[in-house]
């Protein structure tokens, strides 16, 4: 079970990190856990990213981390907003900072990192409207 991998302090701790990255953009951040993924991790996040349905941001800017623990996958996946905005080299860059944690199986951590570095650039390109910005997806982890 994902669930069993990180504690109560764990999933606290990336849920506020969610949260304060989201506090400075418009930006919306969600994490998937699950166990297996079978076939390719990119295809498995677009549909959980659907499934979520976290393509019906105002500005297409949300973003997907997704785990598949028990197979040791992993994948980021930003909206279409994010993707004309960000550099090319963006999410590899947050990969590779991710992956040096999980390596240390420090996977909270790990999280933590990808989920600050995104919200680092969010703020630069989706400022926060404090006029007509809601939080239009949950913080809450979600298990698949």
């Amino acid at each position: 079970m994902p669930e069993k991998l990180f504690s109560q302090q764990d999933r606290k701790t990336i849920i506020d990190a969610i949260k304060q990255a989201e506090r400075e953009t418009s930006g919306e951040i969600q994490v998937h856990l699950e166990n297996h993924c079978t076939g390719d991790v990119m295809d498995r996040a677009a549909e959980v990213f659907e499934l979520l349905k976290m393509h019906k941001t105002q500005y297409r800017n949300a973003v997907l981390f997704y785990l598949a623990v028990e197979d040791h996958k992993f994948a980021i996946l930003g909206d279409a907003g994010i993707n004309r905005a960000v550099p090319p080299h963006f999410w590899e860059d947050i990969k590779e900072a991710m992956v040096v944690q999980f390596k240390k199986r420090e996977f909270t951590e790990g999280l933590r990192k990808g989920i600050e570095m995104t919200g680092q650039q969010l703020q630069s390109h989706f400022p926060y409207d404090q006029k007509g910005d809601d939080n239009e997806l949950p913080d809450e982890i979600s298990f698949g």
